[in-house]
């Protein structure tokens, strides 16, 4: 689906120096942790929460609650459209960033939180996703960082909604190849990966969760619905898609104790999360080369998920 190469190399976990799982949250700053309920004034002000009626913007007794984003890579610069500067083309990073709160208490990851909290991050993202089409953006880009080593500066989990004008170049990429197969080409893994069953984690409520032929690290997982459906976010299986893939990094952290991972919302073609454990750095192969390296095959990945 996406045209990359991977190395599967399960010796390399021995070499002197691997990197190790664990240490994926890093310390617990609850004490002054800005998206705790009671500390509301330590964000930005809010854009949206799901709350009782009635209650005022800003204050304790909401149940998911989203800001603006305070250090943005994309904002609302003025649009120019693109400069040509010889061979060198320069455009503003126009769009949004706003981060989702997942729960008033202080839930460390996608895992801590119940069935009840996801369905309500799923509800939050679809509300934000329809203000941002209203808004004239195409699309909105959805993602979970966890851990320092995932890219999260704050331990409390939330996600971040990136609102764009067009889809990114990874989601277009993977978009046109499964346009250029007969039919969904995801529909055909899916049946695949079902019939095969030995990389098939788990599957309930119209949703298999897997991890994927040629997954570029240990335990990356993809969670999709079952039925071809192009629209995740006016889709009532987004919530069981987020709660399969929490059910994932539960599993994990049995199997591995905590782990910094990064989860996204692919929203082109056939919808689906992808969950990707940082066990290790990219380095030359990856960057110079354009191989990913994985040192445990999917299929053990999957059986060890199994298990836990």
């Amino acid at each position: 689906m996406s045209g990359r190469w991977v190395v599967v190399a399960p010796s390399r976990a021995r070499r002197p120096g691997a990197p190790r799982p664990g240490g994926g949250e890093g310390a617990d700053d609850r004490t002054g942790c800005p998206l705790c309920e009671g500390r509301e004034t330590a964000t930005p002000p809010e854009t949206f929460a799901i709350a009782p009626p009635g209650r005022p913007p800003d204050t304790p007794g909401w149940r998911v609650r989203v800001v603006p984003n305070k250090f943005p890579a994309f904002g609302p610069w003025p649009r120019h459209g693109d400069r040509e500067d010889g061979l060198f083309t320069r455009r503003a990073a126009v769009g949004r960033q706003e981060v989702v709160v997942h729960s008033p208490r202080h839930a460390r990851t996608l895992g801590d939180l119940g069935v009840r909290e996801l369905e309500l991050v799923a509800d939050a993202w679809q509300a934000r996703a329809a203000a941002a089409w209203e808004a004239g953006f195409s699309y909105v880009h959805a993602l979970v960082n966890e851990g320092a080593g995932g890219g999260a500066s704050l331990a409390h989990s939330h996600s971040q909604l990136v609102w764009l004008e067009e889809e990114p170049p990874f989601v277009r990429l993977e978009r046109e190849l499964q346009e250029a197969a007969e039919g969904c080409l995801l529909c055909r893994v899916l049946a695949e990966e079902r019939q095969q069953r030995m990389r098939v984690v788990d599957e309930r409520d119209g949703i298999v969760l897997l991890c994927p032929f040629a997954g570029r690290q240990p335990y990356e997982m993809l969670a999709a619905p079952l039925e071809c459906e192009r629209q995740p976010y006016a889709s009532p299986s987004l919530a069981a898609a987020l709660a399969l893939a929490a059910e994932g990094v539960r599993r994990l952290r049995v199997a591995e104790g905590p782990v910094p991972l990064n989860l996204w919302l692919h929203a082109g073609g056939h919808w689906h999360l992808e969950i990707l454990p940082r066990f290790g750095v990219l380095a030359g192969i990856e960057l110079g080369a354009g191989y990913f390296v994985n040192t445990m095959a999917p299929e053990s990945a999957a059986g060890i998920l199994r298990e836990s």
